[in-house]
């Protein structure tokens, strides 16, 4: 019985207090190192201080090493039978509270375009693998125009923060700005939230699906200048056999999601 409820707050974000989520993550495992070995990475692939071919090892070890960690918990050992169905139920929540998929820019997620994409190689430029999701922020001051308050980011699903960063400054030309990257044991998957202002999260936390993890801005090369709406960017990277992202569009998802 134990299990259940913990599949029932992981999967379906049922409760969302801090004891249950103590609870939860006390009967998970630990991957504080593998977190730090992938922020490392991560900032190297950014500064261009590894080569691609060696960060695609690096980065295949550390989400083997992930696997290995999360499918010896019993929630997360699932055949594709019982995966899909979970997929059908409450399981995404949408991003950002107070919106729907009304926000998704373009028509029907038309602004995706994966052909091309590197995650490991910075140098890559012209395919944007994610969805934007705009906000009412006209005199773009990263305040919601229709409540007066921060935009809340909330995480699209359950998993465990990997790495986030939180020192961008205008001038810099890293495209993300301020970003959190998410591991999805169940999807075997990761989530990028990026262009945050306040990021309430740090790596090795659990989050539940719903749970906000940031505030949005405009941080980043791209959507600091006034030429870019504010919105939320994510992208969904698939993890394949081994062990490197693939990306996939979490344009139905959204369609699907609870909204806060």
């Amino acid at each position: 019985m134990r299990w259940v409820g913990i599949l029932s707050a992981l999967w379906i974000g049922l409760s969302n207090t801090a004891s249950s989520q103590t609870r939860i993550w006390a009967d998970l495992p630990r991957v504080d190192s593998m977190c730090y070995q992938f922020q490392q990475l991560y900032t190297q692939i950014r500064e261009e201080s590894v080569l691609p071919d060696s960060a695609r090892k690096l980065f295949s070890g550390i989400m083997f090493g992930l696997r290995g960690k999360f499918r010896t918990a019993e929630p997360f050992r699932l055949d594709s039978v019982r995966r899909d169905s979970l997929l059908r139920t409450a399981y995404f929540s949408f991003p950002l509270r107070n919106y729907s998929a009304d926000a998704i820019g373009g028509s029907h997620g038309e602004g995706y375009r994966a052909r091309g994409f590197d995650l490991f190689d910075y140098n890559v430029r012209g395919s944007h693998p994610a969805q934007d999701i705009f906000i009412t922020d006209r005199n773009q001051d990263c305040i919601d125009d229709n409540t007066d308050r921060p935009a809340d980011v909330l995480a699209m699903t359950s998993g465990v923060v990997l790495a986030i960063e939180t020192a961008w400054t205008p001038g810099q030309e890293y495209r993300g700005g301020n970003w959190i990257w998410i591991y999805d044991p169940v999807l075997d998957g990761l989530w990028y939230y990026a262009h945050n202002n306040a990021v309430l999260v740090r790596p090795g936390d659990w989050v539940q699906s719903g749970q906000k993890i940031s505030e949005v801005g405009r941080t980043g090369f791209n959507a600091y200048p006034a030429r870019s709406p504010t919105h939320l960017h994510l992208m969904y990277l698939q993890l394949q056999a081994d062990g490197l992202p693939q990306p996939q569009n979490p344009y139905e998802w959204l369609l699907t999601a609870r909204n806060q």
